[in-house]
């Protein structure tokens, strides 16, 4: 499996470089390095990476501040760096479209099976054997060849991660997913605090695709249990 092409966006010097060497000796290549939010935005439009790697503390403009404009051209997948302890900007990275994150400091195993949970995921939405399936529940529709959403006739734009979570719960409607099941089937990893990561997600694609997201059709909690895709019809 080939490795992707990583933008790195961090103030550190030396976390820039550490993480250059992770990531080329696990065989990914780095595209280029940013030092600021600002050069961040300019880097990953003109070199069109498959993954950026963002600390949210950044001079000029911070990471969740690039994210947004980045987000702006492309649905790119965004691995965010917070500091240790630093939830709020877990929290409000994932809601406005991050992938993942990775806490401060960070050890190589940790940066591998991120990277490694990313690179499943845009094989699977670029490349290889994909199913021409389009499937719908009510207004929804999803082309799983064209990776494209419509809600109503009108095209969504969804993040890489939102992609695959409406796809696993449309694929099966009615069926309940507990948070650590549709962490772990999506982020190809340990659930260890996973509840939070789903639902903010969870809450921006009703946000995308609920008249009400406060009293969602199709997106639906059930207590104690998990998320699932109402039937329609």
């Amino acid at each position: 499996m080939e490795g992707l092409k990583i933008i790195i966006a961090d103030d550190e010097a030396l976390i820039r470089l550490d993480l250059r060497e992770m990531l080329t000796e696990a065989g990914h290549t780095v595209l280029g390095e940013a030092s600021d939010g600002e050069e961040a935005v300019e880097l990953a439009r003109r070199l069109k990476p498959d993954l950026v790697i963002m600390d949210v503390k950044m001079p000029k403009m911070d990471g969740i501040q690039a994210m947004i404009k980045i987000r702006e051209r492309s649905n790119v997948p965004v691995i965010l760096l917070t500091a240790k302890g630093e939830d709020s900007d877990k929290v409000l990275g994932l809601t406005v479209g991050a992938d993942d994150y990775i806490t401060k400091p960070f050890n190589p195993i940790e940066v591998s099976a991120r990277v490694k949970s990313q690179l499943r995921r845009y094989m699977q939405l670029g490349g290889g054997t994909v199913r021409p399936d389009v499937i719908r529940v009510g207004g929804i529709e999803l082309d799983d060849k064209e990776k494209r959403v419509m809600l109503d006739g009108e095209p969504v734009t969804l993040t890489p991660t939102e992609y695959e979570i409406l796809k696993l719960l449309i694929q099966n409607p009615g069926q309940v997913f507990s948070p650590k099941e549709i962490y772990t089937r999506i982020w190809n990893d340990l659930p260890l605090g996973s509840e939070n990561t789903v639902a903010v997600h969870i809450r921006h694609l009703r946000e995308k695709l609920e008249i009400n997201p406060a009293e969602p059709r199709y997106l639906k909690v059930v207590w104690g249990q998990g998320y699932k895709c109402e039937k329609q019809g």
